[in-house]
């Protein structure tokens, strides 16, 4: 990976993180275009993927700097219920960690995510139309969106859009789903991007990893992202 190939995977990354179109399979998609997905790179891939997600991280810190730091207020109800929420995530990660990484790694199965991702979708719509009274984020709703961010954490399938989808269902309001769901990519980049240096680390490859690509990356997806 040179350079600017670093710049552009950060530009998509940037861009459609906050879109509910799946970032980390557009990542795919773009490096499928580009040569660059192959069981060689699959480590350094999945590492720079998770780097781009940090980026844009920083822009959610960023911009989401006030809800986060209600997150600390007594009674700490909000702080429990992402604590709760990122559970499946972390159940569905450990336990399909190895499919996951297989997924990443190629874009042969991003067509049947993409569209799961577009019909739960367009059935959220539906009903966020249909609901004219939307009820303040509760352990339900929060439980919703923590269920369906377990499914988002495959490529393809959106995770902010699985998220959104669990929180409409629960007939929750959609500015509160929309804030919760970018609270809730906290924990769960922060856990992916620590299990995948220990890996990189229990496997001698720390050296071996193109560290100034991951850092363009990076930069670029945090620029777009907070834009």
């Amino acid at each position: 990976m040179v350079w600017w190939q670093a710049m552009i995977l950060g530009l998509v990354q940037g861009f459609t993180e906050f879109l509910p179109v799946s970032s980390s399979g557009h990542l795919i998609l773009v490096r499928e275009l580009m040569g660059l997905n192959n069981g060689v790179n699959a480590q350094f891939n999945l590492m720079f993927d998770i780097m781009a997600h940090m980026g844009t991280l920083i822009a959610v810190v960023i911009v989401l700097f006030k809800p986060i730091l209600d997150l600390f207020k007594k009674p700490f109800k909000r702080l429990a219920m992402l604590v709760v929420a990122s559970i499946p995530a972390v159940i569905v990660g450990f336990t399909c960690k190895d499919y996951i990484e297989q997924y990443f790694s190629t874009a042969k199965y991003l067509c049947f995510f993409f569209l799961f991702t577009a019909v739960i979708m367009l059935v959220s719509e539906f009903l966020a139309k249909r609901n004219k009274s939307p009820q303040e984020l509760g352990w339900g709703g929060a439980v919703a969106m923590g269920v369906m961010q377990g499914i988002g954490v495959f490529p393809g399938v959106s995770r902010s859009g699985s998220t959104i989808f669990g929180g409409t269902v629960a007939g929750t309001d959609s500015k509160q789903v929309a804030t919760f769901s970018f609270l809730m990519s906290i924990p769960i980049i922060l856990g992916s991007l620590f299990l995948s240096v220990l890996d990189a680390a229990q496997a001698g490859a720390m050296a071996q990893i193109d560290w100034f690509s991951i850092f363009i990356g990076a930069a670029a997806a945090f620029a777009s992202g907070y834009f």
